[in-house]
């Protein structure tokens, strides 16, 4: 396993097996921990995990952030790392990096895997992510209403360190929350390209979970529709953090996505 700063002082963690990697990106506030579930799982696989900019250890000075600047971080960690090809995996907000990355460099990938993205929001769903993303503005704590809309409650119950991790990842130091709110504002203000998505060629999955209210199944199926090569799941009584909390089920239908 090889890990530390690329050349542009992104964070990563590169386990090689000699197979075409899994790339995995991780959501908005989060870091590169939260696929612990999934490289456990593909243990006989190259993965690759790493921290969005201004995310866990990846620095990012400038005002504002892009999808371009996401996308563009993950090319250069690639390059840094000599791999060619790659199975993208991208979780919410990193299911709209994966996105532009496939609309942009699809030579690099071999197949690509989005869950909990949101997609073609109405206009109140996008109210409520507003609202949310001006309530962190105002440093109003909103890390508990995260894991209630992440977790059912049984699981937080019965996983007490889940809930510790996770809230010791959200409430972040001031410099951390700066930056934190720069991703998040590209999260909750962000329009679809329907044009560009129509256009990705990649064999795609989708995945959400059946009690996700913010990235809702109905948001999948309406990408799946408009993917011109691409199958969706839905996991069964998963919430927005599915991955860990239902990652059994995640996991064996990555598995044969990617091995099909």
């Amino acid at each position: 396993m090889s890990q530390g700063l690329d050349s542009n002082q992104n964070y990563y963690s590169f386990i090689d097996n000699n197979t075409i990697p899994l790339v995995f990106i991780h959501g908005v506030g989060l870091d590169h921990q939260m696929w612990k579930p999934q490289t456990n799982s593909f243990k006989e696989y190259s993965t690759i995990t790493y921290d969005l900019l201004g995310h866990g250890k990846t620095p990012f000075n400038k005002e504002e952030i892009t999808l371009d600047d996401f996308s563009k971080q993950l090319l250069s960690i690639l390059e840094f790392l000599k791999v060619d090809k790659c199975n993208l995996v991208g979780f919410s907000l990193g299911s709209l990096i994966a996105l532009d990355f496939a609309s942009k460099f699809q030579g690099r990938l071999k197949s690509l895997t989005v869950i909990g993205t949101t997609y073609k929001r109405t206009d109140n769903e996008r109210a409520l992510v507003i609202d949310r993303f001006n309530q962190a503005k105002l440093n109003k704590p909103i890390s508990k209403q995260a894991l209630k809309r992440w977790f059912s409650d049984r699981y937080l119950k019965t996983h007490p360190e889940v809930y510790d991790q996770f809230m010791k990842i959200l409430n972040k130091e001031p410099k951390d929350h700066a930056n934190f709110l720069k991703a998040y504002k590209l999260f909750a203000y962000h329009h679809d390209d329907m044009e560009m998505i129509k256009k990705i060629p990649t064999k795609t999955l989708i995945m959400t979970g059946s009690e996700d209210a913010g990235s809702t199944v109905a948001m999948s199926k309406s990408l799946s529709d408009d993917l011109i090569n691409s199958s969706f799941i839905e996991i069964n009584n998963g919430k927005h953090l599915c991955s860990i909390e239902c990652a059994d089920d995640v996991n064996i239908n990555l598995k044969n996505f990617i091995d099909n």
